[in-house]
């Protein structure tokens, strides 16, 4: 008999099926048993009665535990109330009868949840993170598959950072000194030359000691470069990727949002058009909301908050001061203090997701921003190459994974986003 997924039993009403899963929960009425399975594609209720099944085998199933691990055959048929489908079992046979299990139905503090996180993940609302995360990783490489951009794998181990190195993990390499990557923008840049738009998608880590609700120490990065493009088509790129990336969730994880109790008006928003403000009106709203923000200063995160409050569909800032910025974004020909860059915003308090600018290049003035930034002019001479071969106008951006997470589910707290989250305080399991 060919096994079938949970997720797939509508095909197969009335039939008799094999499913192989674990028992997420069970109770008993009687003579009859209700086991709740997962085999990973979703649950299902498995139904077994004393009539059913002989003597031998309705003892046995009294020895079921939490996550006991097993193979039922039984006859599909779908729920007389709910679009939901179950199982008339004949037969079973346990793989093994788990032992207790730790994680059990009563609370448990946030501490003890990410110690056993390597079973926390088992869990409906874990689970149903996970496969939000999924569609969104599919949905970013379809998307960027659509869009004429090519993946290029950039390096994990730099010589030195986009930025700077005081937020940088340090290791030795052979001789020299060598840094954990923060992001593989500048390595992308090198690539638009020769295949036009590109991308890259994988772990970046950051070791700023930073313990708010969205920074983790090692994060899920992608960053995109375009040859050719101003920023207002850099923008267009990131709105149109944002709604696709909704709008697979919302096609595609109906159920998983449904665990998550997630209201999805803010997410079915996004076939509106994106807001659009200014630094200077950002800082101006905010002042007026309350926030004591100086002109000329970068949104904090509790600002971010304040601000996407307002909205009710993602927020681009743009034309940040450019003393604030990173020496790569070009500055605004109509007023040097700005910086072409814009960062988007997530609705409903959950801040920055996406950051990006228009790149410097001519050579000229990127060699005068790195002298300014006070970095290694000999380790920026690759860098630098790229602007006295063909350089052209550019420009990128880059997303964290977690953040857009914890913003399609609905969670405060970035931890729950990845599946072994890396903080400041934790490096285990």
């Amino acid at each position: 008999m060919e096994t079938v997924l949970i997720k797939d039993l509508a095909k197969f009403v009335d039939q008799e099926v094999e499913i192989k899963a674990w028992v997420a929960n069970f109770r008993s009425s009687g003579k009859i048993a209700f086991w709740q399975l997962r085999d990973g594609s979703g649950f299902a209720q498995a139904i077994l009665s004393s009539t059913e099944l002989d003597e031998t085998k309705w003892q046995e199933l009294q020895k079921v535990s939490l996550e006991s691990s097993v193979k039922i055959i039984g006859k599909v048929s779908k729920h007389p109330k709910k679009e939901e489908y179950e199982i008339q079992v004949s037969d079973f046979e346990f793989y093994q009868i788990a032992e207790e299990y730790p994680i059990a139905k009563k609370e448990h503090g946030v501490d003890f949840l990410m110690d056993n996180r390597h079973l926390w993940l088992r869990s409906s609302h874990q689970w149903a993170i996970m496969r939000v995360r999924n569609t969104l990783i599919s949905a970013t490489y379809d998307f960027f598959r659509e869009h004429n951009f090519i993946k290029i794998d950039s390096p994990i181990l730099t010589p030195n950072a986009c930025e700077g190195t005081t937020e940088l993990f340090e290791l030795d390499y052979f001789d020299t000194k060598a840094y954990l990557s923060q992001s593989g923008q500048l390595y992308l840049e090198a690539a638009i030359a020769a295949h036009g738009r590109v991308f890259d998608f994988g772990p970046v880590f950051r070791a700023e000691k930073s313990k708010t609700r969205r920074h983790l120490t090692e994060f899920w990065m992608m960053d995109a470069e375009m040859a050719f493009v101003d920023l207002a088509e850099n923008l267009k790129v990131q709105e149109d990727l944002i709604r696709f990336m909704v709008s697979a969730v919302l096609e595609k994880n109906k159920a998983e949002l449904e665990i998550l109790e997630r209201d999805i008006k803010a997410l079915e928003n996004i076939t509106k058009p994106f807001y659009k403000i200014t630094h200077v009106e950002a800082v101006k709203k905010l002042q007026e909301l309350g926030s004591d923000i100086k002109d000329g200063e970068d949104l904090g995160a509790d600002d971010e908050t304040i601000l996407t409050k307002q909205y009710d569909n993602p927020l681009f800032v743009t034309h940040y001061p450019s003393k604030i910025k990173a020496f790569y974004m070009k500055r605004d020909a109509e007023d040097e203090s700005k910086a072409l860059c814009a960062d988007l915003l997530a609705p409903e308090g959950y801040g920055e997701i996406i950051g990006g600018s228009q790149r410097e290049d001519d050579y000229q003035e990127l060699l005068k921003r790195i002298k300014e930034h006070r970095l290694p002019e000999d380790a920026f001479s690759w860098y630098l190459d790229l602007r006295k071969y063909g350089s052209v106008p550019h420009g990128g951006f880059g997303f964290g994974l977690e953040r857009i997470v914890a913003w399609v589910c609905g969670i405060p707290h970035i931890r729950e986003t990845i599946p072994f989250p890396r903080t400041i305080s934790r490096l285990n399991p």
